[in-house]
């Protein structure tokens, strides 16, 4: 269970990508090597969550894990931990196409965090203001183009999708939550694995390129990344 594009991307997905393995997110392939993508469940997380000290989860609402095995199918395994996974309290849908749910997540946390951790501002305030609303959309419609491409389905309108983040209302999104806690920040997952997808697929990533090098000069300044 992980935020943002995962190592094992990949692995099952078919095409001529089929195997690659994502330097901005498993440097040399390590991961993929030691654990290896075939032990897989894929996960995208909803429950927000507060860390209150080391070791101290504070479970604020949300109780969604969607499941999916890469390649799509239903198998036992998958059936049997969603199983166990419901009895104990939680909500456990079993996707086919599990990556575009991931992506649906990831468009959001891809433009809003790093803007909320450049501007110290909040969703509601990110989508009010003119400038950064806009930022945002560009940096949604280059990661769309790229997801596309790899045959995501994306069942939502950019605008649709970004007026949803205004409503969360005045939420700090989990990255600037880090940078303000000297914490190490999500970026490369979110961000950089984002651009690395754009360059295999040939897709241009200006904003997101802008975006990504001011947010990673900051997190290193305050000692949050590299």
């Amino acid at each position: 269970m992980q935020n943002g594009v995962p190592w094992w991307y990949f692995h099952g997905l078919g095409g001529p990508l089929e195997g690659t393995r994502l330097e901005t997110v498993d440097p040399g392939g390590a991961i993929w090597r030691r654990i290896g993508p075939e032990r897989v469940i894929g996960s995208v997380v909803y429950p927000a969550v507060e860390v209150d000290a080391p070791g101290l989860i504070r479970h604020v609402e949300g109780r969604r894990f969607s499941l999916g095995e890469p390649s799509g199918e239903k198998s036992e395994r998958v059936t049997l931990l969603a199983a166990e996974m419901v009895k104990a309290g939680l909500q456990a849908p079993v996707r086919e196409d599990i990556r575009s749910e991931i992506w649906i997540k990831l468009w959001g946390n891809l433009s809003f965090n790093p803007i909320s951790a450049l501007t110290g501002s909040t969703l509601a305030a990110i989508v009010a203001d003119d400038g950064t609303r806009a930022l945002a959309r560009a940096m949604m419609l280059e990661a769309q183009a790229i997801g596309e491409s790899l045959g995501v389905r994306f069942p939502i309108e950019v605008d649709r999708r970004i007026k949803g983040a205004g409503d969360v209302g005045e939420h700090k999104t989990s990255m600037l939550q880090d940078l303000e806690r000297g914490r190490p920040m999500e970026i490369d997952a979110l961000v950089s694995a984002v651009q690395e997808l754009g360059r295999l697929t040939d897709r241009p990533t200006p904003a997101i390129d802008a975006v990504s090098a001011l947010v990673k000069r900051l997190a290193a300044e305050r000692g949050c990344y590299g």
